[in-house]
């Protein structure tokens, strides 16, 4: 791992297994050169390009690592100014390059006007995903005004057309993958919600014949929880280039004297062995350099959420039941739902009024904690802070603390509003009143959700009211952080109706995330296995309850093995489950506790898809090949499948691997099992095996 300034300014990131490469013309023009596989550093330079005629122009046709609007480039753009005097061109020159830290930064600067950029690259030892960010100073004495300012440009190498992953989703259809084959033009990704949201992803997946085990790759994800746009675009000279980073949909940013803007990052990759060795990489990076050093390292508890036993109906008498009836089951961390503040009968109401309501808790909510505790389990709380009900203490106090135009009516999807985070004194209000209830009581965990997207985006604080997007997502993550730091021993959830808050930018900051609402285990099958094409199965929330989604009921051991692998919850009614069922849950938690470190942390191999193949077969395997977990789970066969040998990827070769299947023990090399494999029939409905596999 290095980063290698040359003489003719080309500027080489060595990675564990790619070069990155990016360099300056003779003009003094960034210029891309070469993204993939290890060549001769040497060989690398910036050649020459011209004019291809009037109506495509040098800059028109230039790879370059940052592009920005003006001149003859009529191509998109990743920066869009407005200096005072109204021009709107930039035109950038190198000015020069440092390697610190492992962080290559390229200066930029315009020939004319006080506007410098920044091009930041940050490369770390044993991986292949580069950190990459642009820094914008307006070195000047008069305002800037910022129309787009994208994170990162990258140009793939090939000129045959990409095929590019991205999701199309949905509220309880998160992650449905979708790809489209660029052949020329532009495709879109983005958001205007507010929020990452539900439909579509803050990432790319770019590949030419791939698949799990091979292929080239090329991927990147941008860590922001907000509006985003990822834009991918195939021109005439056959280059593919996809740029990243904040919507410019209503976007704009006033960049005063000596003010530096700092886009999200993009972490970006490239893969040689097909998606999942893209997973695994992300996997791993997300862990050790991504997720907060609290508990980034640590496994996750099993938790117990009441929602779907109680919904509002919350008291002490009822929730302490459930609590007894989880740890029996072996439930580590027990979450109390929506219903427990204000008046909150129902969603209609009490929303922002972060008080426990006495009429549920006359004894305060302490004597609920003090009972989980004496089970043996931490205690967790539901809020949802960026949110007001209009029938709320708060709001009939601070009417004008919700987003809002005095000449709209507002629309109250869920019943609720969303306060305007871009003012201090709501952030305050936010902050101190979950800090109260940290403070006075012991409570380990926070499930931070959020249920609606921003309208009527009015804010008559700010000056420039198209920053309230970014301001609000920055206001979140800053609570978030404030919260972290005094409340070190405080793990907290991202939520937004399910999996809408779910990107890096929310992985910076929590701990974990809700992967959807819909936690049908048949559904589950697919949604997990898009999840963690780029998230880390770390984070993914994944819970045991009594709903079925428009498909067949399924067994509890069932729904047990699609939820272990992810971070395991529980969500049923437990005072409607039979001793039988009881057990079940307890057998199954045991068995999850035995092999959540290698779920949370180990290598994933997705070698059957569950609708490809009618059989998912997920292998879960340790970073030293010492021991694995297999999970086997099909809904139901066609026809009458008859024998099939199970392949295990990612074992050693020449290790000796011992595991009972079937009532059978078997003593098989790796390279046996990735070979020739066992014989195993599936059949009927539900079927499910979890394998447990150790080396001699």
């Amino acid at each position: 791992m290095a980063i290698h300034i040359l003489g003719n300014n080309i500027f080489v990131l060595e990675t564990k297994n790619t070069h990155y490469v990016l360099g300056v013309d003779k003009y003094g023009y960034n210029r891309h050169i070469h993204w993939g596989k290890k060549c001769n550093i040497n060989d690398y330079e910036a050649k020459d390009i011209w004019d291809e005629n009037s109506n495509h122009t040098r800059l028109d046709m230039a790879k370059q690592e940052f592009t920005v609007f003006g001149g003859t480039m009529y191509r998109e753009s990743d920066l869009k100014v407005q200096f005072p005097d109204n021009c709107r061109e930039i035109d950038l020159l190198f000015v020069d390059a440092k390697a610190e830290n492992n962080i290559l930064t390229v200066t930029l600067k315009d020939k004319f006007y006080p506007l410098e950029i920044a091009l930041k690259y940050r490369i770390r030892d044993n991986d292949d995903i580069i950190s990459r960010w642009t820094e914008i100073k307006n070195t000047g004495n008069e305002n800037i005004t910022l129309d787009r300012a994208f994170s990162a440009e990258l140009t793939l190498p090939s000129v045959k057309p990409y095929t590019i992953k991205n999701t199309n989703g949905s509220w309880g259809g998160e992650y449905v993958e979708t790809e489209s084959t660029l052949e020329g033009g532009a495709l879109v990704f983005d958001s205007k919600r507010g929020t990452t949201g539900h439909n579509q992803s803050p990432y790319f997946i770019a590949y030419q014949n791939a698949d799990e085990k091979q292929g080239d790759v090329y991927f990147g994800t941008l860590a922001y929880s907000g509006n985003f746009k990822v834009l991918c675009t195939r021109d005439l000279f056959y280059t593919t280039r996809v740029s990243i980073g904040l919507n410019d949909f209503d976007f704009k940013h006033i960049l005063k004297s000596n003010e530096t803007f700092v886009t999200p990052m993009v972490f970006c990759g490239y893969s040689q062995a097909g998606f999942g060795e893209m997973s695994r990489q992300m996997n791993r990076f997300a862990i050790n350099h991504v997720l907060p050093k609290q508990f980034n390292d640590k496994v996750l508890p099993v938790l117990y959420n009441s929602w779907e036993a109680t919904e509002f109906d919350v008291n002490c008498k009822h929730q302490t039941a459930l609590a007894k009836l989880a740890a029996k089951m072996g439930v580590e961390l027990f979450v109390m739902d929506d219903g427990w503040f204000g008046e909150r009968n129902h969603d209609r109401a009490g929303l922002g009024d972060w008080f426990v309501n006495k009429k549920k808790f006359p004894k305060g909510i302490d004597e609920l904690i003090k009972n989980v505790n004496k089970l043996g389990m931490d205690f967790g709380l539901w809020f949802e802070p960026e949110m007001v009900n209009p029938d709320s203490d708060l709001y009939r106090k601070h009417p004008d603390w919700a987003y809002h135009y005095n000449t709209r009516e507002a629309h109250t999807l869920r019943h609720q509003l969303v306060l305007n985070m871009t003012r201090k004194d709501v952030q305050e209000y936010i902050f101190n009143c979950m800090d109260e209830m940290l403070t006075n009581h012991n409570i380990k965990y926070i499930k931070w959700d959020m249920n609606r997207p921003l309208s009527e985006t009015g804010a008559e604080n700010l000056d420039c009211p198209q920053e309230l997007w970014l301001r609000h997502t920055q206001a979140v993550y800053n609570i978030v952080d404030r919260l972290k730091e005094k409340h070190p021993d405080v793990a907290i959830e991202s939520c937004s109706s399910g999996g809408g808050r779910s990107d890096y930018g929310a992985l910076l900051h929590f701990d974990q995330v809700w992967t959807s609402d819909n936690t049908d285990s048949v559904d589950r099958m697919t949604m997990q296995k898009w999840f963690t094409y780029l998230r880390p199965t770390k984070v993914m929330r994944a819970w045991v309850t009594d709903i079925n989604w428009y498909n067949s009921p399924m067994s509890l051991d069932f729904r047990f093995n699609v939820a272990m692998q992810g971070s395991l919850g529980v969500g049923g009614n437990l005072t409607k489950y039979s001793r039988e069922d009881l057990e079940v849950g307890k057998k199954n938690v045991a068995l999850y506790k035995e092999i959540r470190h290698l779920v949370q942390f180990g290598d994933l191999y997705r070698i059957l898809d569950a609708q490809k193949d009618e059989i998912l077969f997920n292998l879960y395997v340790s970073e030293d090949k010492k021991e694995a977990v297999a999970f086997l789970a099909s809904v139901h066969t066609s026809f009458m499948k008859k024998e099939i040998p199970l392949l295990f990827e990612g074992l050693d070769d020449n290790k000796v691997y011992t595991f009972n299947l079937n009532n059978r023990d078997y003593e098989k090399t790796g390279a046996y099992l990735k070979n020739v494999g066992i014989p195993v029939t599936i059949r009927g409905m539900g079927y499910n095996k979890i394998i447990k596999i150790k080396a001699k």
